[in-house]
């Protein structure tokens, strides 16, 4: 079946008790057991529940992966994925990655959990050379948030299986509608279903996707052991509204590249970051790897800091606030916000700069949108 109607069906008609038709939700911290000795496949909602599993054999269907963890949050995802490293293992993460996934990167390894470096996934010799240093795990952002660069997935994941690296990949930006990460090499794909997935902004999650059962087998023990585990009813809200996922990504798409044209010529925006563009240095890539460029974007506003808080303090239907994926728009200032616990200097080099402003662009009209940004941009411009 098409991606579309898998996630229409997931878990439709799967009632045995009273065949309903949507799955029911199975609250119950346990489960009766028939008897002492005798284990049955649900008895502790930690270990296992109905309903989480509905959402990760969906998650699972979508990835192309051979199970799934669904976690508390996508910081419990990654939180859950970089257990699988030892003191001694190495892990390589790009330079400009999420600000809380960099700021977790960093605070770990500096307990000594495992080995850190940060490095240009973008540089193809960057990369080559890192692994010479025989990495046990490479972590990929793509797009990267904020400035939306694109990595070379199945470039960077061959050469990782060449020294026994596991490929982890982020791919909350795109959902599984738009990249398949697992299907270009990576080990492990990975979401904040608070975002795209759910995508009506009432439920924080995440997911861990793997197409490798002894991976599962370790990511399985570690949610279990840390209780990184999703709770029933948001894993029933988020399947809810990943039943919508391709509806709302095509439409959003469509108001984004709109969005991106409408900025790129503007005279009062100094650059655009959007793969669909083909300014985009990353464009080449973008269009090989993904079935669609997304509903992320980010530009610099010209001038100074006081032209950033005068353009956002004039939206009307883009509202400031942190989080993304949404069937409404949100505009996000990175430097003071998703991306401040970077620090400075990790900011500057990422590109993290005070001019810079992230959409998430929604499935409001198009119209609407563009006149919103329009009048904004034409009052710092007065």
């Amino acid at each position: 079946m098409k991606k579309s109607t898998l996630i229409v069906q997931a878990g439709i008609a799967h009632d045995a008790a009273h065949k309903s038709v949507i799955p029911p939700i199975y609250l119950s911290s346990t489960f009766e057991m028939d008897g002492i000795g005798e284990h049955s496949k649900y008895e502790y909602s930690r270990t296992k529940n109905p309903t989480r599993d509905e959402l990760a054999n969906a998650i699972t269907e979508l990835e192309g992966g051979v199970g799934a963890c669904v976690t508390s949050s996508g910081m419990a995802a990654l939180t859950l994925i970089i257990h699988l490293l030892n003191p001694d293992d190495l892990l390589i993460a790009p330079f400009d990655c999420y600000g809380r996934s960099y700021r977790l990167l960093c605070a770990l390894s500096e307990k000594g959990h495992f080995k850190l470096k940060f490095i240009n996934q973008y540089d193809a010799d960057e990369v080559r050379q890192s692994f010479k240093a025989n990495p046990k795990m490479v972590l990929i952002e793509s797009p990267s948030n904020p400035v939306m660069r694109i990595a070379d997935i199945k470039n960077i994941a061959t050469q990782a299986k060449s020294c026994g690296a596991m490929t982890v990949c982020d791919n909350t930006f795109l959902s599984p509608m738009l990249q398949q990460p697992l299907e270009l090499g990576a080990d492990i794909s990975f979401h904040s279903t608070t975002k795209f997935i759910n995508g009506h902004g009432d439920v924080v999650g995440g997911c861990v996707v793997t197409n490798d059962s002894d991976i599962l087998t370790d990511l399985e023990f570690w949610a279990n052991s840390l209780g990184l585990i999703g709770a029933p009813f948001d894993s029933y809200m988020t399947l809810r509204g990943m039943r919508t996922l391709e509806l709302r990504i095509t439409r959003a798409q469509e108001n984004a590249m709109k969005i991106a044209e409408m900025l790129d010529a503007h005279e009062m925006v100094s650059a655009v970051y959007y793969p669909a563009l083909k300014s985009h240095p990353n464009h080449d890539i973008a269009r090989a790897q993904q079935s669609g460029f997304g509903a992320m974007l980010s530009f610099d506003v010209k001038g100074d800091i006081g032209n950033v808080k005068k353009f956002v303090d004039r939206l009307e239907i883009f509202r400031l606030a942190q989080s993304l994926g949404g069937t409404e728009s949100l505009i996000n200032h990175p430097a003071t916000m998703t991306h401040v616990s970077m620090g400075e200097e990790a900011r500057a080099k990422a590109g993290v700069t005070d001019n810079l402003l992230r959409l998430s662009v929604g499935i409001e009209h198009m119209d609407d949108l563009l006149n919103d940004l329009n009048s904004a941009l034409k009052h710092i411009g007065n």
